[in-house]
């Protein structure tokens, strides 16, 4: 019989990958997540994840437990939130993914909005990482889902544009490029790009991750990565340089980490994306009202 702690610990390090962010997530030292599973895989007599200085990865038998539990514990947890949400007189919920931290800000107080606005409705936010945020939205994890565009998926419908914001491109300290106060897209040609990983379509990975700069000249491929945080640790290492929007200068500061500002790349636009077989009212409300609270708050993010 698995314990509690024992079966959040698994669940949520299978999604994450990420021992310190599984923690995080459950309000636990990382020691305890590390020794958590380790019970656990004694218990069941064979190793669960693949564990090395860069990556974490569920092994075979890892995977088909994970497939095993996952489902029985969403109905679980679906069946206790729908009591908790009937006791408060709650209907319908509407889970809202996000992506980063100025995407975050705008689903919380458009979900506190919509709250006011619909009794009876409820909006969830949910943080999703840059690797899931597209499968958990086909999943049904979520039900709505702020992504940065180009975004061209045929089963998804894509919301009018909420905020923009302008490109900078994370370099290390220690990186020439460092010294400078702006960069071109031409000056892409001195780094190595980091990938993303499995994350998202080639159209998408061509306008963050290009291969050539404008004038033609080769863009070295750098490490993947699955999170922000990973991407931040490789920059700051000296293994790449990534192409990001203008909030991780407020939000992401880290030691070893400079943010210079693109001066010829376009801004990167961030709108809303559902399932087209999910276009609901309930998706409609919510999107009036983060385009209000956008509107006054998150019209554009500069430096």
């Amino acid at each position: 019989m698995l314990e509690r702690l024992e079966l959040e610990a698994f669940l949520t390090l299978s999604e994450e990958l990420h021992f310190g962010r599984t923690a995080e997530r459950l309000h636990v030292t990382t020691a305890r997540i590390s020794q958590t599973i380790k019970k656990l895989e004694r218990q069941i007599g064979t190793p669960l994840f693949e564990r090395t200085s860069r990556h974490v990865r569920l092994t075979e038998a890892g995977q088909r437990l994970h497939d095993d539990l996952r489902p029985a514990y969403d109905q679980i947890e679906a069946g206790v939130e729908k009591a908790a949400n009937a006791a408060r007189g709650v209907r319908e919920v509407l889970r809202v993914g996000f992506l980063g931290a100025a995407a975050g800000q705008l689903m919380v107080q458009a979900a506190q909005l919509f709250d006011r606005r619909h009794p009876g409705w409820r909006a969830q936010p949910r943080e999703t990482q840059i690797v899931d945020g597209l499968r958990r939205l086909r999943a049904g994890d979520v039900d709505l889902l702020v992504v940065s565009l180009p975004h061209n998926e045929p089963d998804m419908v894509t919301g009018p544009v909420l905020f923009s914001e302008g490109r900078v491109l994370g370099v290390s300290a220690r990186h020439p490029l460092a010294r400078r106060d702006v960069v071109s897209l031409e000056d892409l040609a001195a780094v190595k790009m980091l990938q993303v990983a499995e994350a998202f379509p080639d159209y998408w990975r061509a306008d963050r991750t290009p291969d050539h700069t404008p004038a033609g000249d080769r863009i070295e491929a750098g490490p993947q990565f699955e999170t922000l945080q990973e991407a931040l640790a490789l920059i700051g290492a000296g293994e790449g340089a990534f192409v990001m929007g203008a909030q991780v200068s407020r939000f992401y500061a880290r030691p070893g980490v400079v943010y210079l500002p693109l001066s010829d790349a376009p801004p990167l636009e961030w709108a809303p994306t559902w399932l087209v077989t999910n276009t609901t009212p309930q998706i409609e409300a919510f999107n009036q009202a983060a385009q209000d609270v956008a509107a006054r708050v998150y019209l554009a993010i500069r430096r």
